[in-house]
C-alpha cells in the first residue's frame, strides 16, 4: 500500500475546490454582466472594460512582447492611426490619447481589432455604434474566414457630427 502524504492533500483540494467555484461564479456572472449594448460601446467605461481584459486595466503597461498601453496596440498599429502625434508608444501615452487612437482602430477594424477580449466581452460589429458622439458604423456585408460564416466586416461610416 502506498503511503498517501495527508498534509497537502486537504489544502490542496481546498485550493482546487475554490478555483472551481470561482470559475463556475464567473462562468455564470460573465454573461449577465459583460453583454455590452450599442447604448455603451465605445465609451470609457466600454474602454476600461476592454483594457482592464487586455492589460489588468495597467493604461501604462509595457508588457515586453511588443504590445503597449491599455488596449495593447502594436508598435505599428500605434503609428498608423496616428498615435506617434501622442508618444511613440502607447504606453507613453495618456488614457485619453490612447482611447482616441483606439477609436480609430475601431473605426477601421471593428471590436476585431481585439478579438480576445472583445469576444470575452461580448462586444461585436453590431457595438460599434457610439451614442456618445463619437461613430456610427454599419454591416457591409457577410464574409467568411477559414469557413466561419458568423463574422461580419464593419463599414465606418462617418464619425457623428463630421462633415
Amino acid at each position: 500500500m502506498a503511503h498517501q502524504p495527508r498534509h497537502r492533500t486537504p489544502r490542496r483540494r481546498r485550493v482546487r475546490r475554490a478555483a472551481v467555484v470561482a470559475t463556475a461564479a464567473l462562468a455564470v456572472a460573465a454573461p449577465l454582466s459583460s453583454n455590452v449594448t450599442s447604448a455603451d460601446a465605445a465609451t470609457g467605461r466600454s474602454w476600461d472594460r476592454l483594457a482592464n481584459c487586455e492589460s489588468g486595466g495597467n493604461w501604462h503597461i509595457n508588457t515586453g512582447n511588443g504590445y503597449y498601453g491599455g488596449v495593447q496596440f502594436a508598435a505599428t498599429t500605434w503609428r498608423s492611426f496616428g498615435g506617434g502625434a501622442y508618444a511613440s508608444r502607447a504606453d507613453l501615452a495618456s488614457r485619453a490619447e490612447q482611447i482616441i487612437v483606439a477609436e480609430r482602430v475601431l473605426r477601421s477594424q471593428g471590436w476585431g481589432a481585439w478579438p480576445a477580449c472583445s469576444r470575452r466581452l461580448g462586444l461585436t460589429p453590431a457595438d460599434a455604434t457610439a451614442t456618445d458622439g463619437v461613430l456610427t458604423a454599419t454591416f457591409k456585408h457577410r464574409w467568411s474566414y477559414d469557413g466561419n460564416s458568423r463574422r461580419s466586416h464593419v463599414e465606418p461610416l462617418k464619425a457623428v457630427g463630421a462633415p
